[in-house]
């Protein structure tokens, strides 16, 4: 039976890597503003789209007891606010719904097959906490929560990914058994050839520079730019601390928050949430979180009683 402690940790993780990672994400004129913005009244770090969206997804859930489009659609568009960082396609998009309009017509607007981008993966821990167990089911809800925002297949498959790594880790499994695990469930060969490096990658002794690291995972905002660097930074540093393996991923630059925010879910479901106990403090509206991820372990617990 996975613990509490793994859930919150998950969470919690999740949320530490988004706000941390927001002052060292973009370029110059973006970690100005961040350094403008990026702390609340009472000093704070301040979190992105990335926990926020991921706060819509359990809160939707334990309203409707599963993936309701529509309503997450809607929790989606009532909890955007231009401060949080999202990104130009994404601000459109809920804004259209907030408008009215029908998230199924303004999905592949801007892009014929669907956003690219890693805004599914990156709220993907949650879904998973949903409904911790790699099986259909939780296929389905990877699928159903990333296509309002992000329908095209490699943002669903990124996502899918970082779930399954995500589940593994709440049951402990091995690194090689984790990466086999995904490779089983990866139809495009970007994400496998991306996963056969990772897995070279963490078999080699000592360090990475973070510039082979760069050139063959990535560190942008598409997912396949990202959610394996995410996964290869979660498993190389789950027996390390949480700020060690935050600053590696901050000195990559690049999309630093949602790598952040993946490999620090994944992290916190390895080891759960006491060993982040003073990072936590440090960002907003922790209690929340924490709240939430309670609230998704006692469904759990229901679930494996019933």
């Amino acid at each position: 039976m996975i613990v509490e402690s793994k859930f919150t940790g998950c969470f919690i993780g999740l949320a530490i890597g988004d706000a941390y990672g927001a002052f060292y994400e973009g370029g110059i004129l973006e970690r100005v503003l961040w350094q403008l913005i990026g702390r609340t009244s009472d000093g704070r770090r301040r979190y992105t789209d990335d926990t926020q969206m991921s706060v819509d997804v359990a809160q939707s859930f334990l309203e409707n007891g599963g993936i309701d489009q529509d309503n997450l659609a809607q929790k989606f568009a009532s909890s955007y606010k231009w401060s949080r960082g999202y990104g130009p396609s994404a601000a459109k998009l809920l804004k259209g719904i907030s408008k009215g309009r029908d998230w199924r017509e303004l999905n592949r607007k801007k892009f014929p097959e669907g956003s690219l981008g890693n805004g599914a993966a990156m709220r993907a821990p949650v879904v998973t906490l949903c409904h911790p167990y790699n099986d259909t089911t939780l296929a389905n809800y990877i699928k159903e929560s990333a296509e309002i925002t992000h329908a095209h297949p490699l943002a669903i498959e990124g996502a899918y990914a970082i779930a399954i790594a995500t589940y593994m880790a709440l049951e402990d499994e091995s690194n090689e058994i984790i990466i086999k695990a995904i490779l089983i469930k990866t139809d495009s060969d970007r994400y496998r050839l991306k996963l056969n490096k990772c897995m070279d990658l963490l078999l080699s002794s000592g360090g990475t520079d973070s510039n082979v690291i760069k050139k063959h995972l990535g560190n942008g905002i598409l997912a396949t730019e990202s959610c394996i660097t995410a996964i290869y930074f979660a498993l190389k540093y789950r027996d390390s601390s949480l700020e060690h393996m935050l600053g590696d991923i901050f000195g990559l630059a690049g999309d630093a928050d949602t790598i952040g925010a993946m490999a620090g879910s994944i992290w916190g479901a390895f080891n759960g949430v006491k060993s982040m106990a003073q990072m936590a403090e440090d960002v907003e509206n922790v209690g929340l979180i924490e709240s939430l991820a309670k609230q998704l372990y006692n469904n759990y617990l229901t679930k494996i009683s019933a």
